[in-house]
């Protein structure tokens, strides 16, 4: 048996497919329609067009972060392996996302979304800065490098090479666009060389 979607999750996910269709422009007579039901319903549940809309992108980042950040190291797996295949995934979801060109491009400067993109920025940016300090006790890192400062600078570069990567008529090889961003970060951290990637059974230095 199917299970019932709830009416929330139905309005999301409509709205949603809207903005993919109409590139990033929605009603909510439209959004009800595919969903359902009553406009009326929809703008219980969400109060307002912003409010779908800011839900609709607080959805994506939340299945985002589940996917990509809240991962588990994998047993006998390095820290650069784990980060660089954390990069892998990070790119292979944007690419296979079709909202995701809207969300980091013409949404992303919405006024309905700015405290969401904030409160996943910021989640992010602890996140990594915590990610460099146990890189740092672990011996992968310099101890001088600061961790706030330059996973701020690694994440507004790696949006911007993501951004461009996404609204190009041709799309980098995800691969290629994957060792790029690493050999970026691995600049960024001054990797000792300790911090290794394995790569077909051997070290490749970072």
């Amino acid at each position: 048996m199917t299970p019932t979607i709830a009416t929330p999750e139905r309005l999301v996910r409509a709205a949603q497919a809207e903005l993919i269709q109409c590139h990033g422009h929605l009603e909510m007579q439209a959004v009800a329609k595919r969903a359902q039901v009553s406009v009326g319903l929809a703008y219980h549940h969400f109060g307002s067009k912003a409010g779908l809309i800011a839900a609709v992108v607080e959805a994506f980042y939340s299945r985002l972060d589940g996917e990509v950040f809240n991962d588990t190291c994998r047993r006998s797996e390095s820290w650069a392996n784990r980060e660089r295949r954390r990069i892998a995934s990070y790119i292979a979801f944007h690419y296979d996302h079709p909202f995701a060109p809207l969300v980091i491009g013409a949404l992303s400067r919405a006024p309905e979304v700015v405290d969401v993109e904030r409160a996943f920025t910021n989640k992010q940016l602890a996140g990594g800065a915590r990610m460099i300090e146990a890189a740092q006790r672990d011996g992968f890192v310099p101890d001088h490098i600061d961790p706030h400062l330059t996973i701020a600078l690694m994440s507004g570069g790696i949006r911007q090479a993501l951004i461009g990567a996404l609204m190009s008529e041709q799309r980098p090889d995800p691969e290629k666009l994957t060792d790029e961003i690493w050999a970026f970060m691995a600049g960024a951290l001054r990797l000792t060389a300790s911090s290794s990637i394995e790569k077909n059974g051997r070290d490749k230095v970072a």
